[in-house]
């Protein structure tokens, strides 16, 4: 980027976050938010993982000290994560926001609900200990793939349970059920094995009575979220298998390829869209309030690449010096800094309605994370063109007035007034 398209950028972006600034501060109420999820929420790698955490409440800190079965050494917690980075965007934004995370390693929807955990992991404790203004839900990232041989996918679990977890959040009433009863099935030993051959649960999974108790803090006025994750690089063609050492966290590359299940970053970002889509569409249909929107940050990672943002191909040996944005970390999964960032970006948009280009050249969190201006303004235009924001060029800046921004900048309402 030239440093004249630099200039521009960041002139525009300052007149766009002021717009923003003199209409939120007037009108921000209190908001609380949840983030529930796994290490794509909690960072995985600093300067991510401990980001913000004076400004974050990590609920499974607490847990983590008493029974750290489970945890990875090079996971401390306090965590602040993506959590973290959204609430400095609600700060510049003149929003009011009290952030917390439900986070636990691999965790998926299901194990936050049922609790399938070490003892004393009170996941669905902590969706449940206080009326919250939103919550974010986001699943382990093969789980709402279609199921394949050698992949932990179960997409059959994750339309349940993320289903179930906003009846939980919406309704609160006591749920008793068998996963069975999820299946058709003219009798219980059909529902059992349509069960067992969709999940490829045992039939006594299949068949145990669950029991979720009532969520005295149920509230149908919560917004619930999904978390759209990425395409991950070590599912794709080309890629080679990674080591992680299991105390210091360090990746390292081998030289054989690893098992793929995709031919390209595009086909999976399409098969979770789908898959996320037919999600929100179910828990629509059971009158118990739904979903109320998906943060399609999977999307926002293809478009990077698509606009020639970010690297394709991780695996190449040019990716480290092609001068592109790497969205993603060195095991080909998780999200790198700048992959956090946008997947915060997102988050951001989706959640509070504003534009995440908006936030401009000054923005606080990337500064501290080491991002630098022209790949943090990039990046907010990604996200904002994702969302659906209209982005004016640099050359429109002498056309664009600032009581305009301040109307433009919204796509709905950020809080509940």
């Amino acid at each position: 980027m030239t440093t004249l398209k630099l200039r521009l950028h960041a002139a525009l972006a300052a007149t766009l976050c002021a717009a923003t600034l003199l209409h939120t501060a007037a009108h921000a109420a209190p908001q609380s938010i949840l983030f529930v999820g796994n290490s794509y929420t909690f960072g995985r790698v600093d300067p991510v993982m401990s980001y913000n955490t004076a400004n974050v409440r990590d609920m499974t800190a607490e847990m983590a000290a008493t029974n750290p079965l489970g945890s990875n050494a090079f996971e401390p917690h306090p965590w602040g994560g993506v959590a973290g980075i959204f609430k400095q965007f609600t700060v510049q934004a003149g929003l009011d926001y009290d952030v917390a995370l439900s986070t636990r390693n691999a965790a998926s929807l299901r194990g936050h609900l049922l609790n399938s955990n070490p003892a004393g992991w009170d996941l669905r404790g902590n969706i449940g200990s206080q009326t919250w203004s939103q919550v974010v839900l986001q699943e382990q990232s093969d789980e709402s793939l279609t199921r394949r041989p050698g992949l932990a996918s179960n997409p059959d679990y994750f339309r349940m349970y993320a289903d179930r977890i906003e009846d939980y959040i919406h309704q609160g009433a006591e749920q008793v059920y068998r996963e069975r009863d999820y299946f058709p099935g003219a009798t219980n030993a059909e529902r059992t094995a349509a069960c067992v051959a969709a999940t490829g649960a045992s039939a006594t999974a299949c068949n145990t009575l669950r029991t979720i108790p009532v969520n005295t803090n149920a509230s149908a006025a919560t917004e619930v979220f999904l978390y759209q994750t990425w395409a991950r690089p070590n599912l794709v063609d080309g890629a080679f298998r990674t080591v992680t050492d299991a105390v210091t966290g360090a990746v390292t590359r081998t030289t054989e390829p690893a098992t793929t299940f995709f031919s390209s970053l595009e086909d999976m970002t399409e098969e979770l869209r789908l898959s996320f889509e037919r999600a929100n569409a179910e828990a629509a249909a059971d009158g118990s309030g739904g979903f109320a929107g998906i943060a399609p940050v999977g999307q926002a990672f293809m478009a990077a690449v698509d606009a020639g943002i970010a690297t394709r191909d991780m695996w190449s040996d040019t990716a480290a010096s092609d001068g592109l944005i790497d969205l993603w970390f060195d095991d080909g999964t998780h999200a790198s800094t700048w992959g956090s960032y946008l997947s915060a970006l997102t988050l951001y948009g989706q959640v509070t309605g504003l534009n995440p280009f908006a936030l401009g050249a000054g923005e606080i969190a990337a500064r501290d994370l080491g991002i630098s201006v022209a790949d943090a303004l990039a990046l907010q235009r990604i996200a904002a063109l994702t969302l659906g924001f209209s982005v004016p060029e640099p050359g429109t800046l002498g056309l664009v007035t600032l009581a305009g921004l301040a109307a433009a900048t919204r796509r709905r309402p950020a809080v509940k007034e």
